[in-house]
């Protein structure tokens, strides 16, 4: 690994571990966590905004989401208010303290220089709002992993750039794969299951509250807009664990692989 590398990924993690425990003390504190989710159906497959507020209230912590997703969109067309997207308007609808930017996969590949430039303007914005930027890092295709070749270097070193923070979706995939490739972490050949989408909320829950995710329950609800209880996620139990494990574990993973 080079030092470049190494460096970007030192820079990574001394940002999640200032989040987290700048987060950790706010929900602590009481305070509820205001997340704006940014981006597209690697983001609203299987609800994982309303997955990260479910596991966090079943700890007794509040994590009020909203998202503004379109399928198949990138930053630059969030930027620009393309296909129907509302971004910049939902930005000043309520005050932030953190804002996730998920790129299309394939955009982070294909149009590198665009990703970093809308990027960079809504790192820019958000800030101006107060709030602070998290790049939700994608994944290879079911198809093609070697995909994460590219989008975790791209992703690092706009985060290093930037000094934003990051959650590292593909990486965690990439893990999930290796040690369980029995467990279906694909709904199709890129979206996420249910499993996929479990472990990135776990991996949000953690780096919003600070906390271990070993007890997050392995069925999640949510209420509907009569006050139903509505069931969001039912995984089994030993499914639960080993995500939940990978999660926690990560971060020694991440600095291992950078010695």
């Amino acid at each position: 690994m080079n030092k470049r590398r190494i460096y970007l990924l030192g820079i990574t993690f001394v940002c999640l571990l200032l989040s987290a425990n700048f987060a950790f003390s706010q929900a602590e504190e009481g305070h509820p966590i205001r997340v704006l989710f940014v981006g597209n159906s690697f983001t609203y497959y299987y609800n994982l905004p309303q997955v990260v507020s479910a596991m966090a209230k079943t700890q007794g912590l509040e994590i009020i989401t909203r998202q503004s997703t379109v399928g198949g969109s990138n930053l630059e067309e969030h930027w620009k208010e393309q296909k129907g997207t509302r971004t910049r308007r939902l930005l000043d609808s309520l005050e932030w303290d953190y804002v996730v930017l998920n790129n299309h996969s394939r955009s982070t590949i294909d149009t590198p220089d665009e990703f970093s430039e809308y990027g960079k303007k809504f790192v820019d914005l958000i800030r101006s709002k107060g709030a602070e930027p998290v790049f939700m890092q994608t994944w290879g295709y079911k198809s093609n992993p070697l995909m994460i070749r590219t989008i975790i270097p791209k992703y690092a070193e706009l985060s290093a750039q930037t000094g934003s923070y990051l959650v590292p979706g593909g990486e965690l995939f990439m893990e999930a794969r290796k040690w369980r490739p029995d467990l279906e972490m694909f709904q199709d050949d890129k979206h996420p299951s249910p499993n996929g989408t479990y472990m990135l909320g776990l991996a949000f829950y953690k780096f919003f509250t600070g906390r271990s995710t070993e007890a997050i329950p392995p069925r999640l609800t949510t209420l509907d807009q009569d006050g139903e209880k509505t069931y969001l996620m039912f995984m089994t139990p030993e499914d639960a664990d080993f995500l939940q494990q990978l999660v926690d574990d990560f971060e020694f993973n991440t600095l291992k692989s950078g010695e």
